[in-house]
């Protein structure tokens, strides 16, 4: 979105000297300005939002990543609208120059950012924060562009005619602010689902220039210079075959970026109305990974080892009824089902794509063992959270909660004291429930929080873990995949549960890991910090 700019101090002289020469009249000229001014700001908050969206997808905690883009944008559209100050002389050359730069930098921000975090985000070192300072430096240089559009827009449409200081800027806000509303409403409807991260970032760097080169070429041509002309129109031709090059290798770089990611054996990568699913192998015996969002949810060979940790110690007691919140891939649900006794899984999970890959995909469905297609599983498309909140009565033995790490922030909700305490509402009073709590290593301030936030809710909590995915096998050895998983099984009341592991699994938590449960519990006291907030990573 394009922010105002400071008048001309008192005594400085004028950037123009008298009407522009235009070919046609200068209602029209002021309309096709107006017109420009709505698209530039519809292309800069589709550069601002895929630039969150991007950061969101693959860096994580998307509170975090977009405060930190959209501030540094905010920051440099301001010394932008400074610094255009120095171009109002020229503002026609001026403002094709910007739009030209802002094309080429936008457009293309996507695909560098993938790219670099795809094929770097591993070396680790001194470039272990690469790809986050490489996210900054494109918000602070589209920014600066940004800002720059409207000091030089207001230049070209006082050319046209001359009018009071406050009408203008009214004029030019409201193309600006209609043209943010259409930019923000087609990103998320219209270009990432249709077209993609990369290639809707493309199409939008297109319009930039076009819009911006039709308006400085086509009505303010006779304020340009025959060389700046040809400067402009060259400028403009090549950030178009830069653009133009790159929507036909789209496709081929996004998957041998998948492959750099994920390894080579990636066989089915969609992006669901909620997120972006990848598999990887799954078929003519090869081990199945799940990603989700670009975080791996189901490690090949070690599969097993997390849901047989997370639904084992928890169907030790009475399990007729089981509740699985999340658990779209079915494998929570296979789990479940060879246990003797289970009369009826329930089932509920946002994606309805996954469920459909679960349903349909040979590897994943026959990871799951077609769980799915047991007349004892009924499943629910909804959000947890939603579901609970409609949910009456004791109705489950078990609950077992298989939801994404709670130390990203879309997932807080489903680690807070609300959730936990609706679920101790649909409990039975000798029931159990399971969590996933993340991985303990990498990230024991969430992990401890979350066994603090079962206890505010009335549970009592058993503490575990199992050994994350082999790293030498396969797409395991992403960057993001976790060196452990974390689990807590919980029943209500003061006594924690019995916690019985099957072999290979290495058991309770040392007494020194309790002992940082205790200091996290402590930190929650003191503070006075609700422990779903302390899942943040700044703490």
């Amino acid at each position: 979105m394009i922010e105002p700019h400071a008048p001309a101090p008192p005594g400085a002289p004028p950037a123009w000297t008298g009407p522009a020469r235009l070919p046609v009249r200068p209602g029209t000229g002021r309309f096709l300005v107006l017109v420009c001014v709505f698209v530039c700001a519809a292309c800069g908050l589709v550069y601002e939002l895929q630039l969150v969206a991007f950061a969101s997808y693959l860096i994580g905690d998307s509170v975090t990543q977009a405060s930190v883009v959209l501030s540094v944008m905010v920051f440099a559209m301001g010394i932008g609208s400074l610094g255009a100050k120095r171009l109002r002389w020229h503002a026609a050359a001026g403002f094709g120059a910007v739009e030209s730069a802002l094309a080429l930098i936008g457009g293309c921000s996507a695909m560098v950012l993938y790219a670099v975090f795809a094929w770097t985000a591993g070396w680790g070192g001194m470039w272990a924060d690469g790809p986050r300072w490489l996210l900054v430096a494109f918000s602070l240089a589209i920014g600066l562009l940004i800002g720059a559009e409207v000091p030089l827009l207001m230049e070209l449409i006082q050319r046209i005619r001359r009018q009071d200081a406050g009408g203008a800027v009214a004029d030019l806000f409201a193309a600006d602010y209609v043209g943010a509303l259409v930019g923000g409403l087609a990103f998320p409807f219209l270009l990432l689902p249709f077209l993609g991260q990369s290639t809707g970032a493309l199409l939008t760097g297109t319009v930039n220039v076009v819009a911006g080169g039709a308006l400085v070429l086509g009505l303010f041509r006779r304020d340009l210079t025959r060389r700046a002309r040809w400067a402009l129109l060259l400028a403009g031709l090549t950030v178009l075959g830069v653009l133009a090059s790159a929507a036909v290798l789209a496709d081929d770089f996004e998957r041998a970026a998948r492959h750099a990611l994920y390894g080579t054996d990636v066989r089915v990568a969609v992006r669901t109305d909620v997120q972006e699913v990848v598999l990887v192998g799954g078929t003519h015996g090869r081990p199945l990974d799940l990603f989700l969002d670009g975080r791996l949810r189901v490690a090949g060979r070690d599969a097993h080892r997390y849901h047989e940790a997370l639904v084992g110690p928890a169907l030790t007691g009475p399990h007729a009824r089981v509740l699985i919140l999340g658990g779209g891939d079915g494998l929570a649900a296979r789990e479940v089902l060879r246990h003797r006794g289970v009369r009826r899984v329930d089932i509920v999970e946002l994606d309805p794509g996954l469920l459909r890959l679960a349903r349909r995909d040979p590897g994943l469905s026959a990871a799951n063992g077609h769980a799915l297609a047991d007349p004892r599983v009924r499943v629910t498309t909804a959000d947890a959270l939603a579901w609970l909140r409609r949910a009456r009565g004791p109705a489950y033995d078990v609950v077992i909660a298989d939801l994404p790490d709670p130390g990203i922030t879309a997932s807080t909700k489903l680690y807070s004291q609300e959730f936990y305490g609706l679920a101790r509402r649909v409990l039975a009073g000798d029931g159990r429930l399971a969590v996933h709590a993340g991985p303990v290593t990498t990230r024991p301030r969430a992990f401890w929080t979350v066994a603090a936030t079962l206890r505010t809710a009335g549970f009592a909590t058993s503490p575990y873990r199992v050994p994350g995915p082999d790293r030498s096998a396969g797409a395991s050895r992403s960057p993001r995949s976790p060196r452990d998983w974390g689990f807590l099984l919980a029943a209500p009341g003061n006594t924690p549960p019995a916690l019985r592991l099957g072999p290979g699994h290495p058991g309770a938590l040392t007494q020194e890991e309790l002992t940082a449960d205790a200091r996290a519990a402590e930190r929650t006291r003191v503070t006075g910090v609700p422990a779903s907030t302390l899942m943040h990573p700044r703490y």
